[in-house]
């Protein structure tokens, strides 16, 4: 009895670190909600009440009326990071599969080329991507924003890991039905790879739903802004509206809380095998 009660006195502690993290964390954004539904003069005003004194859906309307773009800003976003979520999910999962599984030359070379990419910092790489863009032409265009963004090395290390530690009895098995190593990978891997591809899911289109550095750099078209570029519309030369602000901030945000929420059963088994040996 006497040894379990540090143990028991560890959890507590880590309850209660791990609930102040949470509402520290949570109380910008219950904040950033209800001056969405505050006027302009209540916001401007300050203070920190959470409850509007003046309750308003009228900032939701005027989003839309205020900026006509708003809607294209909306579905650039969408167009952009559905297409990049797809492309990743395939390439990064057969680039995955095939360092795992398949022996080739360069194997090994190839596998610690893409851990030495992890640690280029994105920033560095912004520029490079820049002038490649501008000699193919693709300033302005959503093939600028979908290409340079259609594998991650993260997640092809995550699904090497993943495939590392699946059955190859499965596997052994297809092959004796005549299956060939493509029908292999999309008839039988792929389907049972639900956690790792629902996790990848996840990570993947909240990075490209929230992406900001690339988007400010390849588009000047006000037309092909995606919504991070587009909210600075709401920021006048004397004024900033924070009450449309707010309001596009929260439409921004419930795409990516409907992909989590969706995707959220299979979530924590993505990351958790995906942790295997090396």
């Amino acid at each position: 009895m006497l040894k379990s009660k540090p143990f028991r006195w560890s959890v507590w502690i880590l309850y209660a670190i791990l609930i102040t993290y949470a509402i520290v964390t949570f109380i910008p954004f219950i904040w950033a909600l209800s001056a969405s539904f505050k006027p302009l003069a209540e916001i401007s005003a300050g203070g920190s009440n959470f409850i509007p004194k003046a309750f308003t859906l009228d900032n939701y309307k005027q989003i839309f009326l205020q900026e006509p773009l708003f809607g294209r800003w909306l579905l650039n976003s969408a167009i952009v990071a559905i297409t990049v979520t797809a492309f990743n999910l395939l390439f990064n999962s057969m680039a995955g599969y095939a360092l795992a599984r398949i022996r080739f030359p360069g194997n090994r070379f190839f596998f610690f080329l893409i851990l030495a990419v992890l640690v280029v910092p994105a920033q560095i790489t912004l520029l490079p991507k820049f002038l490649i863009l501008k000699s193919l032409g693709w300033l302005n265009s959503y093939q600028g924003l979908i290409v340079p963004t259609i594998v991650n090395a993260t997640f092809i290390f995550m699904m090497r890991q993943f495939f590392i530690n699946f059955p190859k009895e499965l596997e052994e098995a297809a092959q004796l039905d005549g299956l060939n190593r493509f029908e292999t990978f999309f008839q039988i891997v792929l389907p049972l790879a639900k956690p790792a591809l629902a996790a990848q899911t996840i990570f993947i289109f909240m990075s490209s739903w929230n992406e900001f550095l690339l988007p400010l750099v390849v588009m000047s078209d006000p037309e092909m802004f995606t919504l991070p570029i587009g909210l600075n519309a709401f920021k006048g030369q004397y004024v900033t509206f924070w009450n449309y602000i707010m309001a596009a901030s929260m439409v921004f945000t419930l795409p990516a809380l409907a992909i989590y929420a969706f995707f959220n059963r299979y979530f924590i088994q993505g990351v958790t095998f995906t942790g295997g040996k090396s």
